[in-house]
């Protein structure tokens, strides 16, 4: 079956996920451990060190969205998992598995594209369905036999079960199962890298209070923020925020040039000053970014100046752990 599938181009993905099959670390661990290996499978820069000089994803980097411990108690949910891909820089496309053709289709659609290596498939489904011991599960898929209609799950719980083939109908089937922690279907994820990957220096951290406090926060204040540039009232709203934005020192000298280079236009934004007279210097560029990544107008005041593009790059990441946060809030059917 695999030379049959090879032969027909349903293996292409296979190669740069088995170079980095991982098995989980922790019986909780099994979105964690499937995304380690889509994350190093995309070749995404974690921009910080793991071990000595490595810059590498390791379960223990995933440290965004959930705190560690809760997922080690828990687990994590389809939403909190894409949360977590974004994060760690990659769009990620979110599909819940629900009868119907349309929904096979798009679930074929998705193996071909894991298939082709153009996207990492990550399938989140209910092993019971398959005659397996235990309940919810993540998974890497590394290929798709078309003529047959079988995929093939790397399970990443090896201790387990070792890589294996099943019908694609079957697995699908597999993924209406209902998360009993959210009340929604499972489904599964696509995972693309992200064009500026990830922060370099500015980022989301997780806190004890967990990131629905800061997802429901934001939510209220939207209405505030929609359209506004009135620097004083969104930086004043905004401050309490700014706590939840850390700043890392990256490990490559072209990575620690180009943070320098996003914190000096951070400073020499007309709006620091404002700013800067609200919160403690230390905290004065992590609220300013925070206010520039909410404030499309805001934003527009930087214009051209000669380290825009590094200070473009930290605002793009930032907006997209917010809405990577955000999404937690409003878990959908399909969300980018």
């Amino acid at each position: 079956m695999f030379a049959e599938a090879l032969a027909q181009g349903g293996l292409d993905g296979y190669f740069p996920l088995a170079e980095q099959f991982h098995t989980q670390s922790d019986p909780a661990f099994c979105g964690l451990g499937s995304l380690v290996v889509a994350l190093n499978a995309l070749a995404i820069d974690p921009g910080r060190l793991w071990k000595g000089p490595w810059r590498w994803f390791a379960e223990e980097l995933l440290d965004c969205c959930v705190p560690l411990e809760h997922v080690r108690t828990r687990g994590l949910s389809l939403d909190e998992l894409a949360c977590l891909a974004r994060c760690n820089g990659a769009d990620v496309e979110l599909q819940r598995g629900e009868a119907g053709a349309d929904n096979l289709a798009a679930f074929r659609s998705a193996l071909a594209l894991s298939a082709s290596a153009s996207r990492v498939l990550i399938a989140a489904y209910d092993r019971s369905a398959l005659g397996q011991t235990g309940s919810g599960h993540f998974s890497p898929i590394g290929g798709y036999h078309r003529a047959r209609d079988l995929a093939l799950v790397l399970d990443v719980a090896r201790f387990k079960y070792p890589p294996h083939w099943i019908s694609a109908e079957r697995l699908w089937r597999a993924t209406h199962g209902v998360d009993a922690a959210t009340g929604l279907a499972r489904g599964w994820l696509l995972l693309s890298p992200r064009a500026h990957g990830v922060s370099l220096g500015f980022s989301l951290r997780c806190e004890r209070d967990g990131w629905q406090a800061l997802a429901s926060r934001l939510q209220t204040l939207a209405s505030d923020l929609q359209g506004t540039a009135d620097v004083e009232h969104l930086a004043q709203a905004l401050a309490p925020l700014a706590r939840y934005v850390e700043l890392r020192e990256p490990s490559a000298p072209a990575h620690r040039t180009a943070l320098a280079n996003a914190r000096a236009a951070l400073r020499a934004h007309p709006a620091y000053s404002s700013v800067a007279r609200l919160v403690s210097t230390e905290r004065a560029e992590a609220l300013l970014l925070l206010v520039c990544a909410l404030s499309e107008p805001l934003c527009a005041q930087l214009g051209p100046t000669q380290n825009g593009e590094a200070l473009a790059s930290e605002l793009e990441n930032l907006r997209a752990q917010l809405s990577a946060v955000g999404s937690l809030l409003r878990p959908s059917v399909e969300t980018r």
